[in-house]
């Protein structure tokens, strides 16, 4: 599964919490419940950019650690929207191409792939994106 690290900090009003990969993504709360909620929720807004976008987040980093760091695990769907793009944007290729290379008859039905929104792809479809994209790893995202 997805996860990115935040740093907890405790001050007099409640919690905050920054990004440790995805600088300037931030959140604060009253209570622990509700700071974790809110980092979840702003990790997910911050993730679901629209499918035409050419600006890659940088991946988790599995490593981070301490007292202070708390895992957030992504929406699969936001996960599989932004993967997907990554894979692609790495290639060097645009939706229409990639599109193409699957059968897919209109650019809107691999769009449907890179958007949190509409992402839901079959078996077939993962098996023809990880031809497309070799090192397509689903468990990654899931």
């Amino acid at each position: 599964m997805m996860k990115y690290h935040f740093k907890i900090h405790n001050d007099v009003d409640g919690y905050w919490g920054e990004g440790v990969e995805l600088k300037g993504c931030l959140t604060q709360g009253d209570t622990w419940e509700e700071l974790l909620y809110n980092l979840e929720e702003v990790l997910n807004l911050y993730l679901d950019d629209p499918s035409d976008s050419k600006f890659v987040h940088p991946f988790p980093d599995d490593s981070i650690q301490g007292e202070d760091i708390v895992s957030i695990p992504v929406y699969p769907k936001i996960a599989f929207a932004f993967y997907i793009r990554s894979l692609r944007l790495k290639y060097n290729i645009t939706q229409q191409q990639v599109a193409e290379k699957m059968g897919i008859k209109s650019v809107y039905g691999y769009q449907k792939l890179e958007s949190s929104k509409t992402a839901n792809p079959t078996l077939m479809t993962l098996a023809k994106l990880k031809k497309i994209f070799p090192d397509f790893n689903l468990s990654l995202i899931l």
